[in-house]
């Protein structure tokens, strides 16, 4: 990218404000007395504060996607706005149906999915699938299909290595750079270049962000992050509506209306409780992707274990208060790329990174047994104080705020320092000089005023008086007329002309040499770009932690213990994490599924009486454990979960049209397509929406007919009609041999492969004991 130079920006922001002086001069000097004009070039935007750089000036954040399809696997890049990182998943497979990509779309929900034109029978399906969900919640996404020449692999690795990236040192070689960057992008994963490579010919296409700026000004790209969706468990949509995970309101205030939704009572809104923007948008990310991961569950545990400890307490509330300094780093480091810095963005900065060395000295002297500390104390390198130390000694943020633009600190630049003190004593040097001209001047002119303006100079200002009423009663012997602006004439004389000579263009020359200084304390700062990206991947981390941990304080929650082999969970005393919060009272409940006490729990009672809330605790507890949360319960035990399904709530909605019964019934096929051995279904009150009659007796339901159309498996809904034939004409119910059969084939499979392990030459192996240990009981099987 090509920068303007700070003389070259200088010049012509000036030149803007001499059009609007020339229009108007005398706004620069109001009253009679001499006064030197305090108008000069601006080199920055002026902000009214740090917390504006941080929220009022930030643009909605977009997400465009990448994506191809090849063989089974699929290739995956996005570029977000909101950290001007492009995001990338290594080549993964995916099946037929690309549940996988489905997964992405929901996830980050792109504003546009970029792809080749030339695609397969599976992938033409999706994106027609994709292109008619008109009432699709978010907004679709617009499909953008590029020529497959576009993508090409040996094109995509051109456009990678030769791309501008400002987190390289303009130091590196050519060899250096492609080293580097192969340390990060992946060059092995084929698809995944070619998509990194499709993506950057739209960024450059399209000028994502930079749609306004001059066309040698590319898309800024401030880091490279890999991202991954393995280990992690299904959640759909609705489940995170009914368990209520999540749930957004429009704001109350008139004022916050445009400003967009809050959040309402949800499991996410009691538990945020970040102190930076990063940190509350890692918590989220954390939510939409819980995971089976044990060693990143226990690692997030470990921490929120260590400050619930009591002499652990200070420390965390100190660290939280530091995490109200971390700001918008990635967006000010956009700013600097495009050359658009605010004042207000380096006091910001200088904040961010004298509070990130506080939590780097803080993590020094916490136990670097738990990875966060470590990294945090590691990472955090002597970087953040060259950067601090640098704005620290050059930014002058009280004059920089006064002025509403950047400036420097004394004793920086000694031509800087002599022309500002020559432009200090200006004003009562100007006083004299206008004291002289007056004395030579017509006795008529009650007063004057030396001005200056910029890119014109001095000017000697006069009022207008009432006999100077034509053009040629303007002309005064010895001065040369200028313009007449605001009932003021403005002349050059031998004096004025003399301080042109003298003094020159101060205030630009100044400003240039400022401008200049200011462009290489970016580049000091761009080359540190990386530990910057860090210092918010670790503390936001950190922050999310932090906030969990003192949510579980607050709630009395205690740490999950995870089961692998336990295809269930277990729950001592659980409770309800948001109605334990609304109601006076609430009564403790256990839970327990497993093979052992038997995996479909029916739940029975009367109205009102707890039932969906039991299994909505069931489901939140289960999540909760999922994200790394404590938990709402003296003890839980999770085991392996890759899923959780809910029939809860009936979406009823005429733009669908769908009956109530056809929506429930596409929530239960979700889970009976989908649902694993491992998966955790909820369902409460299925088929309530059949019980609305008209008057009259039906003579069917067609319910069978109906499942069919949802989706249902053909043996689920032959059964499912077989049996209640049965029920209808009084005949037993009998289970299915086949599954019966099944059943009893997989114990035995197991019994002997147990079996072959023995060593038979073992005296101390008794047999009788191991087939009583062995012989499983006899299984209930549930037609």
């Amino acid at each position: 990218m090509s920068l303007l130079s700070p003389s070259a920006l200088c010049t012509r922001r000036a030149a803007k404000r001499m059009a609007s002086c020339a229009e108007s001069p005398g706004a620069a000097t109001q009253g009679l007395g001499p006064r030197v004009a305090s108008a000069g070039c601006p080199s920055l935007d002026p902000a009214p504060g740090p917390e504006e750089a941080e929220d009022g000036d930030e643009e909605p954040a977009e997400v465009h996607l990448c994506v191809l399809w090849n063989s089974g696997h699929l290739g995956i890049a996005y570029y977000d706005t909101s950290d001007s990182a492009i995001h990338f998943m290594p080549d993964a497979p995916d099946q037929e149906s690309l549940k996988l990509l489905q997964r992405v779309l929901d996830e980050i929900n792109p504003r546009s999915l970029v792809t080749s034109a030339k695609q397969d029978e599976n992938m033409t399906h999706f994106l027609g699938k994709l292109a008619s969900q008109e009432h699709r919640e978010p907004k679709k996404p617009e499909i953008i299909l590029l020529p497959s020449v576009d993508f090409g692999l040996e094109i995509s690795k051109q456009r990678l290595l030769s791309g501008n990236y400002s987190f390289i040192p303009e130091s590196m070689t050519a060899t250096e750079k492609i080293l580097f960057l192969s340390s990060i992008i992946p060059f092995n994963c084929l698809l995944t270049v070619r998509a990194l490579g499709g993506l950057l010919k739209f960024l450059g296409r399209r000028r994502v962000g930079v749609e306004l700026e001059d066309y040698n000004v590319s898309v800024p790209i401030l880091g490279f992050k890999k991202f991954v969706l393995t280990h992690l468990v299904s959640i759909d949509q609705e489940t995170y509506s009914v368990l209520q995970i999540f749930k957004s309101e429009s704001h109350p205030s008139v004022y916050k209306v445009a400003s967009g939704l809050k959040e309402g009572l949800s499991l996410f809104g009691i538990l945020n409780r970040c102190r930076c923007k990063w940190g509350e948008k890692l918590l989220r990310l954390w939510f939409t992707r819980p995971t089976q991961d044990l060693e990143e569950l226990s690692s997030r545990l470990d921490v929120i274990e260590f400050f619930l400890l009591p002499q652990n307490l200070d420390i965390a509330q100190m660290l939280h208060r530091l995490m109200s300094h971390i700001k918008n780093v990635p967006l000010i480091l956009k700013r600097m790329k495009l050359s658009h810095t605010k004042v207000s963005d380096w006091q910001v900065l200088y904040k961010t990174v004298y509070s990130a060395l506080g939590l780097r000295d803080a993590c020094r002297s916490l136990p670097q047994s738990i990875r966060l500390f470590r990294d945090i104390a590691q990472e955090f390198s002597d970087d953040l104080h060259h950067i601090a130390s640098l704005i620290g000694k050059v930014v002058d943020f009280e004059g920089s705020l006064a002025e509403n633009r950047f400036t420097v600190l004394p004793n920086i630049d000694p031509e800087i320092d002599e022309k500002k003190r020559r432009l200090t004593g200006l004003p009562s040097f100007l006083t004299e000089v206008a004291r002289k001209e007056l004395e030579n001047l017509d006795s008529r002119v009650p007063s004057c005023s030396v001005i200056y303006i910029p890119l014109i100079g001095f000017l000697l200002s006069i009022p207008r008086l009432p006999f100077m009423v034509e053009a040629s009663d303007f002309e005064i012997e010895g001065l040369d007329f200028m313009f007449l602006s605001e009932e003021k004439l403005h002349y050059r004389s031998t004096r004025t002309k003399e301080l042109d000579a003298l003094l020159g263009d101060l205030h630009c020359e100044i400003r240039d040499q400022e401008t200049l200084l200011m462009h290489q304390l970016q580049c000091q700062v761009l080359a540190r770009a990386a530990v910057l990206a860090r210092v918010l991947d670790l503390a936001s981390r950190l922050d999310v932690l932090l906030a969990l941990a003192s949510a579980a304080r607050d709630y009395g929650y205690s740490r999950p213990c995870y089961c692998p082999r336990l295809h269930g969970v277990r729950i001592q005393n659980g409770r309800h994490p948001l109605m334990e919060l609304c109601a006076r009272t609430f009564v403790p409940n256990s839970a327990e599924c497993s093979g052992d006490t038997g995996r479909v729990k029916i739940i029975t009672g009367p109205n009102s009486s707890g039932k969906s809330i039991y299994l909505k605790q069931v489901g939140l507890i289960t999540f909760m454990a999922l994200v790394g949360s404590f938990v709402p319960a003296e003890q839980a035990e999770i085991g392996a979960v890759d899923a959780i399904f809910t029939r809860i709530h009936s979406c009823e909605s005429i733009s669908l049209g769908l009956s109530t019964f056809m929506i429930d019934l596409n929530q239960v096929a979700k889970a009976v397509n989908n649902a694993t051995k491992q998966s955790l279904v909820l369902i409460d009150e299925f088929g309530k929406g059949t019980n609305t009659v008209c008057e009259g007796v039906a003579c069917a339901s067609h319910a069978s007919h109906t499942a069919t159309q949802a989706g249902l498996p053909d043996k689920l809904v032959a059964r499912a009609k077989e049996v209640s034939d049965l029920v209808r004409s009084g005949k037993p119910i009998k289970p299915v041999k086949e599954l019966q059969k099944q059943n009893q084939m997989e114990k035995c499979q197991i019994l002997v492969d147990r079996f072959l392990q023995l060593d038979l030459e073992d005296p101390s192996l008794d047999l009788d004991i191991f087939m009583s240990q062995e012989v499983l009981p006899a299984a209930t099987t549930i037609p």
